[in-house]
């Protein structure tokens, strides 16, 4: 749901770049996974607000700017049991991860390994023979398909 990208005061405050469309997301849970690498670590939320486009938080157990500076570049999560149900047509962007990816004329790019939040656009990392960045946007992603796990997309690799 967002990365940790410094850390804010002096007191154990961190500051947090968000993934989500509402900036305000992560603010309505009291609970957040902290992770690098894989590695989640659950830490209760004492404190957090809207700042511009980012989010402030003090988490249990941080009180000071180095314990707070340790955490700058890991990923925030909440339990997907904790977040609401989706739409018809709607995912999470963890939805789309482990998805096959095939292009136009149905031959197999690879999986989606991650996904880059660039400013503009995400960006889906697909990992096959050798590694491609595909811009998520309209007129480049085709179809979503949850139910048999499968992305399609109009993309040329020699463009």
């Amino acid at each position: 749901m967002g990365r940790i990208s410094a850390p804010y005061g002096l007191k154990g405050w961190i500051k947090i770049r968000p993934f989500t469309h509402v900036v305000d997301g992560l603010l309505s849970y009291a609970e957040w996974w902290i992770g690098d690498q894989g590695e989640w670590q659950p830490h209760r939320v004492s404190e957090s607000f809207v700042h511009g486009s980012s989010v402030v938080a003090r988490l249990e157990g941080f009180n000071d700017r180095d314990a707070a500076a340790r955490l700058k570049g890991r990923d925030v999560a909440v339990p997907r049991e904790s977040m609401p149900e989706v739409r018809e047509a709607e995912f999470y962007w963890n939805d789309l991860l482990g998805m096959d990816v095939m292009d136009a004329k149905a031959a197999r790019l690879g999986r989606v390994t991650k996904i880059l939040e660039t400013g503009a656009n995400a960006v889906l990392v697909v990992t096959g023979d050798g590694e491609v960045l595909i811009p998520f946007i309209e007129g480049v992603i085709v179809q979503v398909d949850l139910k048999s796990r499968k992305l399609s997309v109009d993309w040329n690799q020699t463009e």
